[in-house]
């Protein structure tokens, strides 16, 4: 159930605000675990039992952590009981398929479905875990407390990864840190129609651009329609996962939960290291503390630091699917910030904003040929057919690929990734200020919700891509 479809929009969002807002306090937080259960149940019934059965765990684990005085046995075990889950789900067909490789027939391939969100609340469990077992935070004594943490159906599905310390003030329905003014819906409203704008109006229609490209082999396609295809892709994908965090912010403000911000415009990025500290911030800054840091961080040698580069992105590109592409990808970021560490991010800082600018929006550009092929030989022909300018299948037109619409659109993409609100600060500030609109913005709002609305009751919406993950 994606936020931007008919049954999240007109029956599930509306029926738990009435519900949630006409129960009294202390109930509040039972209406939103029953709301969120649902919402993941909606997804499959054996995902939604595996989710309840992760937070059980890991909510006692806690409890457990602040009582023992050797905590490491512990804490070893909930990590590798939350990694074994996420691993046998998401990993252990593409273990075997690649076992097999080398010796058929070794080992059955076992696909079964993919969880909705597993890849979020299991490391939300595990940074809980972690920061439990350091003295950071309190362990929940709630069950109900824990399970708005970990799987409120606002951030569940895709994110942001959320941390305790930074929850735990909202997490009490009747605290002050709870309360819902004016100011703060409204903002949640105005949040919630920028996000669905974001993913009906732009990355839905971009879509039709990248499918187009991939849907046939890349060495037919004229290196031109390539370029195209592909950098429709790169601002689908952005409008697409910033439109839901939007979303997931705006609903997190209708229940009192302040999600912490995904994205900070990284097309704008002037570094491949600075595009991470902009794109997907809480993932990013997860993998930071509690991987990239107790690996030793830049707190050691240049050969350690880029050792500790490498792992952490060959395990970024992995969190985000089991194919060898998606290995090819954080290997790729890996290198290219190891080369930055080593002597390039030096050289860039004597070139031209402009120009650093340009470096960093191409290299990201070709990485993400990678990450969003239909497969790694699709994106290495991809990137062949580029590199060498080829004519492709004569028979291929821009008419075959995107029409006069499209082409606006992804101009308007182009120019709403950051460009627009870089070049026009006051636009930027009205858009997150938390102050309730004014005339102005709320008649801008509402047009943007009737078109986004038009777009989603016509059945043009589709599943976010970070669903997949």
């Amino acid at each position: 159930m994606a936020f931007s479809s008919v049954q999240f929009l007109f029956v599930f969002l509306p029926l738990a605000l009435a519900v949630y807002y006409l129960l009294p306090r202390f109930a509040r937080n039972a209406v939103l675990c029953l709301f969120s259960l649902v919402f993941f149940a909606w997804s499959g019934l054996r995902g939604a039992a595996i989710l309840v059965g992760l937070a059980a765990l890991n909510w006692l684990g806690g409890l457990l952590l602040e009582r023992l005085a050797a905590k490491k046995v512990l804490l070893t075990l909930l990590i590798l009981a939350d990694l074994g889950v996420l691993g046998l789900f998401k990993y252990a067909g593409f273990a075997a398929e690649t076992v097999n490789r080398l010796v058929p027939d070794l080992l059955p391939v076992l696909s079964p479905a993919l969880p909705l969100g597993i890849s979020f609340y299991v490391f939300t469990a595990i940074g809980y875990c972690v920061d439990v077992a350091a003295g950071r935070v309190k362990p929940a004594r709630s069950p109900l407390r824990f399970f708005v943490f970990l799987a409120f159906f606002g951030h569940g599905p895709s994110g942001p990864i959320v941390r305790y310390g930074q929850q735990c003030p909202m997490l009490d329905p009747r605290g002050e840190a709870r309360r819902v003014t004016v100011d703060r819906f409204c903002y949640g409203i105005k949040r919630f129609i920028f996000g669905l704008s974001k993913k009906a109006l732009i990355a839905d229609q971009l879509a039709l651009i990248y499918q187009r490209v991939a849907s046939v082999p890349a060495a037919t396609v004229p290196a031109p329609y390539l370029v195209l295809g592909y950098l429709a892709y790169m601002m689908q994908l952005y409008f697409d996962f910033s439109g839901y965090s939007d979303m997931a912010i705006g609903i997190g403000s209708f229940f009192g939960l302040d999600l912490p911000e995904n994205f900070d415009y990284p097309y704008l990025a002037q570094s491949v290291g600075e595009y991470w500290r902009r794109w997907h911030i809480s993932l990013s800054s997860w993998f930071r503390d509690y991987l990239y840091i107790p690996l030793g961080g830049s707190r050691c040698s240049l050969a350690c630091t880029c050792r500790n580069l490498m792992i952490v992105f060959i395990l970024t590109g992995l969190w985000h699917g089991a194919a060898w592409q998606y290995v090819a990808f954080g290997l790729l970021h890996g290198l290219l910030l190891c080369l930055e560490r080593v002597g390039l991010r030096r050289l860039l800082e004597r070139l031209p904003a402009l120009l650093r600018h340009l470096y960093t929006v191409a290299v990201l550009w070709l990485t993400l040929i990678i990450f969003g092929a239909p497969g790694l030989a699709q994106g290495l022909d991809t990137w062949s057919g580029i590199f060498h300018w080829q004519d492709g299948d004569p028979g291929y037109t821009l008419a075959a690929f995107a029409d006069a619409k499209l082409l606006l659109i992804l101009a308007a993409a182009i120019l709403l990734c950051g460009p627009v609100q870089a070049l026009f600060p006051r636009l930027k500030e009205a858009l997150y200020t938390k102050k309730a609109p004014g005339i102005p913005m709320m008649v801008f709002l509402l047009v943007l919700l009737f078109f986004g609305l038009m777009r989603v009751t016509a059945g043009t919406y589709s599943a976010f891509i970070y669903f997949q993950f």
